[in-house]
């Protein structure tokens, strides 16, 4: 099957199937939800343009970026989907991890990534809509999917805003319960998001496979182009390495699982979209990691220099 045939191909799940990838949603957003602490913020009153600009950076500049580079290769219609719908999706955990070992601010990425999953609720179906319908391939797409833009809005809000707003209720009132249930609450929903990605590559992989040249190429180009969305934004916002560090990986990391979950829960299971987000799911931790090992090579070889 080639990448048109992705087009066509859909992912039908029955209603338990359907019930169980929207509660792992929630679990997924709940768990974020949980983490969220007011001290995560205090970036906000530390450094505001920092602040802002990582946030522009996140939810305008890199669907802006994944809008021109869908114009300048023309994917199928399927395929420039899925890359909206990443690209709409907030960072996660992942990008806190590869900043620290990267040896870059923490704080920075942390309320970024805070501040990116709390604006999801409402944003990322907004946001994946508006960039849908600017370009007429995927705005037919839609169409021929019979996707109400209110239903989906409401539906995806709804399921993003409660566990999200339930979680930080109880962060707040009861941050010891949120601390004992927080770890088992993140690795359930890592677990979730990674099942969902090994599942839509092993159902993918008969199509995946002779079409795996094309969809590899599209996700290194689209993760590179985030990637260096949010080097350029550090170059142009601030001095600090660290704080480069943390925006480059807030704008290069996505949540990759979030965006298949939503595609199979809300978007029909399409197939070229589908399959976009599972590869990206991959590459982007092969990406992120290859980039946190250069920076520690940069950081020894300028410390030896400075020894020498």
């Amino acid at each position: 099957m080639d990448t048109e045939s992705l087009d066509s191909l859909r992912i039908i799940l029955d209603p338990m199937g359907q019930v169980g990838i929207a509660l792992a949603l929630m679990l997924v957003m709940f768990g974020v939800a949980l983490g969220l602490r007011v001290q995560d913020f205090r970036i906000l009153a530390a450094e505001p343009s920092l602040y802002i600009g990582g946030v522009v950076a996140q939810v305008i500049l890199l669907p802006l970026v994944t809008f021109g580079l869908i114009h300048l290769i023309s994917p199928p219609p399927s395929i420039a989907l899925g890359m909206i719908v990443v690209a709409c999706c907030p960072g996660g955990a992942v990008s806190n991890l590869l900043t620290y070992l990267s040896r870059g601010d923490v704080a920075v990425s942390v309320g970024l990534t805070a501040t990116s999953s709390m604006l999801a609720a409402l944003l990322t179906p907004t946001s994946t809509l508006f960039w849908a319908q600017a370009y007429t391939p995927t705005a037919e797409l839609l169409v021929s999917l019979d996707v109400s833009p209110l239903l989906f809005i409401v539906q995806t809000t709804l399921l993003l805003a409660i566990p999200l707003a339930a979680g930080m209720i109880v962060a707040a009132k009861a941050p010891d319960v949120a601390a004992q249930i927080r770890k088992r609450t993140t690795i359930a929903g890592a677990a979730v998001l990674g099942a969902t990605i090994v599942y839509g590559i092993i159902y993918f992989y008969p199509v995946l496979w002779p079409a795996i040249g094309l969809l590899a190429s599209i996700t290194i180009a689209h993760n590179t182009a985030a990637f260096a969305t949010g080097a350029v934004v550090g170059l142009i916002l601030t001095r600090r390495s660290p704080a480069r560090r943390a925006l480059t990986f807030e704008v290069g990391i996505q949540n990759s699982g979030l965006a298949l979950i939503i595609l199979l829960a809300q978007l029909k299971g399409l197939g070229g979209a589908a399959a976009i987000a599972a590869v990206w799911g991959v590459w982007h931790l092969i990406a992120g990691s290859l980039l946190a090992v250069f920076y520690n090579y940069f950081d020894r070889k300028g410390a030896a220099v400075v020894i020498e």
